[in-house]
């Protein structure tokens, strides 16, 4: 949350991931432990890289990707040498189907008992083979105050010509056509062409008529935090961390619902280094990790503890109390989750489908 760390530390952390980045696994014979991470941006208290590395004297190579098909198209490239990859729920499920997992040994990874009930044996991992929890968090509208009227309450403003060049649309296919699906009324996990195609001409009609400044990743920040649009779709976590920086910013899920999602940590089945990986795992779950990281990256953990604990981890830390609708839009109730939907993995023809439909209107 309050990201106050002194230029020179910062600069200096950089300075090793990005040294870190360029390595590779442990050469033979060398007594060097290594575990390489991939993960999204701006998504991890750095800080704790360097206290896992003190603690077990693995050394650790932090990389990022911007989106889940990103990462999937490097991984099927086979270009990676990643040993643990934070990817979201639907395509765990799609990297599950394709035997690119490795089945995890919980008995390195104590700390899962650490993990809530309500983000065990979900739909993309349903016997707990293959997954820890990392994050969970809504999908919804950022809107600057001081540059739209009233409150935003609907999808709709997506595609609303009255913002023309000041909406900012997510730069991925299954969030920006679920977007759409949402706002025509239909399921994110529907596998009707008819609805997809319709879905894909909404955005399609949004973007000819000039109402989309730029499809961005997580350009967003820069573009949100200093005025430069008017409208975004984005997650709840990387919202409050531009109301850091940008106050007149608020933040909705919509009347028509939204994507509730879970990201949770793998092990790819060609990892080099499993053991250091499943340590890495079984750290970053911890309460005391989990608190550290949801007070950095605004994002609500899955760890019981941490869930209940944060408030007054806050209120201690900062001296006062932590603002309730703030910790709802981190932390959403159920009344809200009850409204959205976790994306599943569609069948495959569903998924050419989507490339197809994106791959048009990207030209």
């Amino acid at each position: 949350m309050k990201k106050l760390v002194s230029l020179t530390a910062a600069f200096a952390l950089s300075a090793g991931l990005l040294a870190g980045c360029s390595g590779t696994a442990s050469e033979p014979g060398s007594e060097d432990r290594v575990v390489n991470v991939c993960s999204w941006g701006e998504y991890i208290d750095e800080s704790l890289i360097g206290e896992f590395e003190e603690q077990t004297g693995i050394r650790v190579n932090y990389q990022t990707v911007p989106s889940n098909e990103e990462l999937y198209s490097i991984l099927s490239m086979g270009g990676a040498n990643y040993d643990v990859i934070v990817p979201s729920d639907y395509m765990i499920s799609q990297l599950i189907e394709e035997d690119m997992l490795a089945e995890l040994n919980y008995d390195n990874i104590p700390n899962f008992s650490k993990i809530d009930d309500r983000f065990k044996n979900l739909a993309y991992d349903p016997e707990n083979k293959y997954t820890v929890p990392y994050a969970w968090g809504t999908l919804g509208i950022i809107y600057n105050t001081s540059k739209v009227d009233g409150e935003i309450t609907s999808w709709d403003a997506m595609f609303d010509t009255q913002y023309a060049d000041q909406v900012l649309m997510i730069n991925n296919s299954r969030d920006a056509l679920g977007i759409a699906l949402l706002d025509l009324g239909y399921s994110v996990n529907t596998d009707s062409e008819e609805e997809l195609q319709a879905a894909y001409q909404r955005l399609a009609d949004a973007k000819e008529a000039g109402v989309y400044q730029a499809f961005v990743m997580d350009e967003v920040f820069d573009k949100m935090e200093a005025g430069e649009a008017a409208i975004a779709t984005y997650y709840a976590g990387d919202y409050l961390s531009m109301l850091e920086n940008n106050p007149d910013l608020a933040y909705v899920v919509p009347e028509e619902g939204s994507n509730w999602f879970v990201d949770a940590m793998c092990v790819l089945k060609d990892a080099e280094n499993k053991d250091e990986a499943e340590e890495w795992i079984n750290f970053m779950c911890s309460t005391e990790a989990s608190l550290k990281n949801m007070d950095y990256i605004w994002y609500a953990s899955p760890n019981t503890e941490a869930l209940e604990q944060y408030p007054a981890y806050y209120e201690e830390l900062y001296g006062e109390p932590l603002d309730q609708e703030l910790y709802e839009i981190m932390a959403a109730p159920q009344e809200v989750l009850d409204r959205c939907e976790v994306y599943l993995v569609r069948p495959a023809e569903t998924r050419a489908l989507y490339n197809d439909l994106w791959t048009q209107l990207s030209i």
